[in-house]
């Protein structure tokens, strides 16, 4: 069963879909005892950096999604704010993040003001390096809306990167934690 956070922020119902669509069993919640029982995690979300890790605390989720994903390491994902989340906090927000990855969250800042901030629209991914969840020799294309941008402080933690006027990293991985800047959910 993949249980998908309900903090309060996120397009859960098209997670949910998508994953009916994969043939996988998926609950939406936000019970601690339901989060309990959790094999696989999704962290989706879209709003701010602050504003989600405060509902995070209010919800009292805090600690069952630590010990989830850092002492029973389930795997776990995060999606477009949820990827954001797990880093060690936001240029957006004073707000600790969960520090699940050596990662932070920075805003674009594009001195030319050709592009548009945010960065929205379907852009294509390069895949570098083997993972569970995308393959290397394939050319993917996914659908993104964001004005921030993780930075890994382990190269070895990219998964994939984008272009949108500089490269980013729009997927990571460590260990049992995953992230995808974009939405899988929309295809």
């Amino acid at each position: 069963m993949i249980t998908i956070i309900d903090y309060g922020l996120g397009n859960l119902v098209s997670v949910k879909n998508m994953l009916k669509k994969l043939g996988a069993e998926s609950l939406i919640t936000d019970k601690v005892s339901d989060i309990e029982n959790a094999e696989k995690m999704i962290l989706p979300g879209v709003g701010s950096f602050d504003n989600g890790m405060n509902l995070i605390k209010q919800k009292g989720l805090l600690e069952i999604l630590n010990k989830k994903a850092t002492q029973d390491k389930i795997p776990t994902l995060g999606i477009c704010l949820g990827m954001q989340l797990l880093t060690k906090g936001s240029e957006e927000g004073v707000e600790k993040g969960l520090s699940w990855m050596d990662a932070q969250t920075i805003k674009f800042n594009f001195t030319d003001k050709v592009l548009k901030i945010p960065h929205m629209g379907w852009s294509y991914i390069d895949v570098k390096k083997e993972n569970k969840l995308i393959k290397p020799s394939d050319k993917h294309r996914f659908y993104f809306v964001h004005s921030y941008y993780v930075k890994c402080n382990n190269e070895s933690d990219v998964i994939a990167t984008c272009n949108y006027g500089t490269e980013f990293t729009c997927m990571f991985n460590h260990e049992n934690i995953y992230g995808a800047q974009f939405h899988p959910e929309k295809v």
